[in-house]
């Protein structure tokens, strides 16, 4: 299933995808696409719907009717840093030994088309193409083995980055992760049954019409199963929580010269059988 939300921001109703591109609500069976209808036995329920008796929601998704971010009150956005070795190269560093973890704000979601903004005074506004995993069964201590009995879906994640706020302001790296609109989910979360082998996923990013970012999921240093065990080692999982788990190369900060955002320009980025988002940038 592709399960999204749509409508206006803040006003956003659940619904999926059918096999003609055709939104149907869900709102007769579900409240939001979040929380509890992410568990296993709701996403059941759900499947087993018959999509042609679901009311058609007129509008065509990402043309003339906007997407919300494609999971409701997310809880926890959390996300791996240096996760492809190419991308540590290209930024000068190592791979770590362990997983780099920090935190994406949850009032840094917005929608998959959504403005993107350049917070106030910032030079260096990059963008990073990731595959999100998206918590169904929540828990502590997860076994690898059993990780991916916890896991709803995938979705594509711009985890848009300040890199001075980031890297040169001193402290951890959430001060340039989570500023406002640098964190667009979506278009839709794709049930992992849908999805089937996420280790070999193309991804890419274009910023206005020239490709920077061109990878797959395959070259992951640490791969899904093991992130969510591992982080389960350090928190309590929860249905809507968001992991977001690293950029192939190709960013900003990676070019020679660097190149970052300055506000007018349009991002596109898209993960294999997860959709696109399009946003276009502008300042605060």
């Amino acid at each position: 299933m592709k399960l999204l939300r749509y409508g206006a921001p803040g006003q956003e109703k659940p619904g999926l995808l059918d096999d003609a591109g055709q939104v149907r609500d869900l709102s007769a069976h579900v409240s939001d696409i979040a929380g509890a209808a992410l568990q296993p036995e709701t996403l059941a329920k759900l499947a087993g719907l018959d999509v042609s008796s679901l009311p058609v929601v007129s509008g065509t998704p990402q043309e003339d009717l906007r997407l919300g971010p494609c999971v409701g009150a997310v809880g926890k956005f959390v996300c791996i840093g240096l996760n492809y070795s190419d991308h540590a190269a290209e930024s000068g560093m190592a791979v770590p030994p362990e997983p780099v973890v920090f935190n994406k704000w949850t009032s840094a979601i917005v929608g998959p088309d959504d403005n993107v903004e350049i917070p106030r005074g910032s030079t260096k506004t990059d963008w990073e193409v990731e595959l999100g995993v998206v918590i169904g069964k929540g828990g502590r201590y997860i076994e690898e083995a059993d990780a991916m009995d916890h896991v709803a879906g995938f979705c594509v994640i711009n985890d848009v980055s300040e890199r001075e706020y980031q890297i040169e302001r001193s402290g951890t790296w959430d001060k340039g992760k989570g500023c406002d609109t640098f964190g667009p989910l979506g278009p839709w979360l794709v049930t992992k049954d849908e999805v089937g082998n996420y280790d070999d996923l193309a991804m890419w990013l274009e910023v206005d019409g020239k490709r920077y970012q061109d990878g797959t999921s395959a070259t992951m240093v640490y791969k899904v199963p093991f992130l969510v065990s591992y982080l389960s080692r350090f928190m309590s999982l929860q249905p809507g929580d968001v992991i977001s788990t690293g950029t192939p190369p190709g960013v900003g900060m990676g070019q020679n010269p660097p190149v970052y955002l300055k506000g007018g320009e349009v991002m596109k980025l898209g993960i294999d059988k997860l959709g696109t988002q399009t946003q276009k940038v502008v300042k605060a």
